[in-house]
């Protein structure tokens, strides 16, 4: 059972991974935008750029001793029942499947980075229309579907520290877009729920 789940796990993490490397390469080609300037480091924080690099060297590093699956691993194993696992797969799967949409939805307005363009515009339709933040809502459900499908704590800690990184992350996004598109956003934030419909 567990070469089943490792399987799921690899399917649907490089799903993901396509998915990301698909819109970058449009994001590159259309706009060629730069990323990582002083003034969204500013924004964002030296802090959480820090915070941001080690996180995904250290996911990197944990994913090449999971594909060789070292013995020592199984020390960080927790003992999730298989229907919970199961669970995992399915969670991970609909994170994709969201995150796809909301960043197809978004098009040229989406950046890594807190900053917005001379011409942005605030998109309020796809997954929009349903909660601010889809895109966020989308990883959440990923990572914690990883967590699950992995039962291994290394992946519950990178969880968790997402889940903290976006929770000190979005209050300067929102900021963010009240200075750039003022009541406008501000009677958006009073219509959608942040992750979840209201």
């Amino acid at each position: 059972m567990e070469a089943l789940f490792r399987v799921a796990f690899w399917l649907v993490f490089g799903w993901m991974i396509a998915v990301q490397a698909c819109f970058a390469c449009r994001a590159r080609l259309l706009e060629g935008r730069a990323t990582g300037t002083r003034t969204t480091i500013k924004r964002e924080g030296w802090g959480y750029t820090a915070a941001r690099a080690v996180r995904s060297l250290s996911l990197v590093v944990f994913l090449v001793l999971y594909a060789i699956n070292l013995p020592w691993l199984g020390m960080l194993w927790v003992p999730f029942p298989d229907w919970l696992r199961w669970m995992g797969v399915g969670l991970a799967t609909v994170g994709c499947v969201v995150y796809a949409w909301s960043r197809a939805t978004l098009g040229k307005e989406w950046s890594s980075r807190l900053q917005t363009r001379e011409q942005h515009r605030l998109v309020t339709s796809g997954p929009y229309a349903w909660m601010r933040h889809p895109i966020y809502a989308a990883l959440m459900g990923f990572l914690s579907g990883l967590a699950l499908v992995t039962a291994n704590w290394f992946f519950i800690a990178i969880f968790v520290l997402s889940a903290v990184d976006l929770i000190l992350r979005i209050p300067k996004e929102e900021r963010m877009m009240i200075e750039k598109f003022g009541e406008e956003y501000k009677a958006y934030m009073q219509r959608r729920g942040r992750f979840f419909p209201r």
